[in-house]
Formats: C-alpha cells, sequence, structure tokens
C-alpha cells in the first residue's frame, strides 16, 4: 500500500474515533464545569457531583435502573437459555417455525409499537403500571437476545461429551447442569451482559410500562434534557462512562490472566 493511501486511511480512521469519543470527552470535562451553562468553562470543581450525591431523584432513578436490570436480565438468561436449548436439541419439533419467528420478531419490531403491545396487555390484565411491569416487559424482549447469542454455542457443541458423560451414568438433567450449561457458559453470560445492559439504555419500553415512583434513569436524563442540559446530567453520565470503562478494563484483565493460566 502506498504512503498517500496509509495517511488517507489513518486520517478516516482518526476521524471516525473523533466523531465517536470527542461528545463524550467534552461530556466529561463538562462536568467538572464551576458555571451553571453547560458551554461556558468557568473552571474546574466537583460541585456538580456533590448536588447529584444529595439528588434523591437521580438517586432513586439509578436505583430502579439497576434493580429493573439485574432482575429483568436474570429472567431474560434463563428464560432465552431454555428457548435457545429447545431450538438447538429439538430442530424439528412441531411448531418449531412459529416459535422461531416468536423469538426473532421483537429483534426487528420497533421499541414503539413493543412497548405498545405490552401497554395494551397490561391494561386489559388490569396490572397496575410499575417496577414490576417494567421487569415483564424488559424480560420478554431480552430473553429473545439471550435466545439468539445462546443458540449457535448450543448448536456447535461437541456431542461426545455429553454422551459420554450419560454413558458413563450421568442422568439427563444432571449432565445438563454439570456439562451442557458450563461448556454454553461463556455464551449465556455474554446474553446476560446484553439483556443487561439493553434494559439499562432503554426509554421507549419503559416509558410505556412505567408507573409513578418506576422512573429510571434514562427517563430522568431524558425529561430534564428537554428543558436543558445541566451539570447534573454531565456529571452522572460521567459516573456512568466511568463505571462502564472500569469493568471492561476488569473484564479485560482477567480474561487476560485466565488465558495466561490456560497457557501455563
Amino acid at each position: 500500500m502506498r504512503a498517500p493511501a496509509r495517511w488517507a486511511h489513518r486520517l478516516i480512521l482518526l476521524a471516525g474515533f473523533g466523531f465517536l469519543y470527542v461528545p463524550i470527552l467534552l461530556l466529561i470535562v463538562f462536568s467538572f464545569n464551576e458555571s451553571r451553562l453547560v458551554t461556558v468553562w468557568a473552571g474546574f470543581s466537583t460541585r456538580w457531583y456533590g448536588y447529584l450525591l444529595s439528588n434523591e431523584q437521580m438517586l432513586s432513578s439509578v436505583w430502579n435502573s439497576l434493580v429493573l436490570a439485574l432482575v429483568s436480565a436474570t429472567l431474560a438468561t434463563i428464560l432465552g437459555t431454555l428457548a435457545a436449548y429447545g431450538l438447538a436439541r429439538y430442530p424439528r419439533f412441531k411448531g418449531r417455525m412459529i416459535f422461531a419467528g416468536m423469538i426473532y420478531a421483537p429483534l426487528v419490531m420497533p421499541e414503539v409499537i413493543s412497548g405498545l403491545a405490552l401497554l395494551l396487555l397490561f391494561v386489559a390484565l388490569d396490572m397496575d403500571r410499575g417496577l414490576p411491569t417494567m421487569i415483564i416487559a424488559h424480560a420478554s424482549i431480552g430473553m429473545c437476545f439471550v435466545a439468539v447469542v445462546v443458540q449457535p454455542r448450543f448448536m456447535a457443541m461437541d456431542r461426545s461429551l455429553i454422551e459420554a458423560a450419560m454413558d458413563l451414568g450421568a442422568k439427563p438433567l444432571r449432565t445438563f447442569f454439570s456439562i451442557t450449561l458450563p461448556l454454553a457458559a461463556p455464551a449465556i453470560q455474554s446474553g446476560f451482559l446484553l439483556s443487561m445492559m439493553l434494559s439499562l439504555d432503554d426509554l421507549v419500553i419503559a416509558s410505556f410500562t412505567s408507573g409513578p415512583g418506576s422512573t429510571t434513569l434514562p427517563m430522568r436524563i431524558y425529561s430534564q434534557v428537554r428543558l436543558g442540559v445541566t451539570p447534573e446530567v454531565n456529571a452522572i453520565s460521567a459516573l456512568l462512562i466511568g463505571v462502564i470503562a472500569f469493568a471492561l478494563i476488569a473484564g479485560a484483565v482477567l480474561r487476560q490472566r485466565a488465558n495466561r493460566q490456560a497457557t501455563f
């Protein structure tokens, strides 16, 4: 490759990374701004983080988001793993096409339609909207993503290991928990994290299925941004970015250590 072409590729790559990450860096920088105006730098200050810790509504929204994400992701992982196992283990059962279509449909369906459908369902069932209905909604959507992630792992699994365990006297249930699940653990963990991230990030479906006292963090931030961006929004966004960055770095370090131990 010629030098001008290499430089052109590098410039395009830098422009792409800049488009993605420069706004995030500016958000973090202005979260330490002394001024209430988020676009005018008036000096370094951490007072907005102090105000954030005393903001009960924002802290309540953070707690609701964490509870919603953890509970719904757990339910979605259990249901999605079972659905993926059924699709992979029994490829020709009656109604498989309908079942698979029901799994894949929410992946391509607009969130507005899914949220409205869930809202009409809860109204028809006369259920009071709140955190339980939000958990049901997020779990029903998240399980589809989990099933799509886990199903290829079940299909690519070495059947000889499962057959060997059953030949040695292990019952099907014991084989499933001792052999099948450990082999599929990486995909199940990925599905759990994906479902949790989708729940933390969701705004549309949560808006349709939420009730009094169940406002999540994305809903709180959206309602405040509509009236104008405040330094507190920058502060909570910077904290979320820090938590995600820490999780990514910790995961990379643990993966590197596991690879070293497997090598030695």
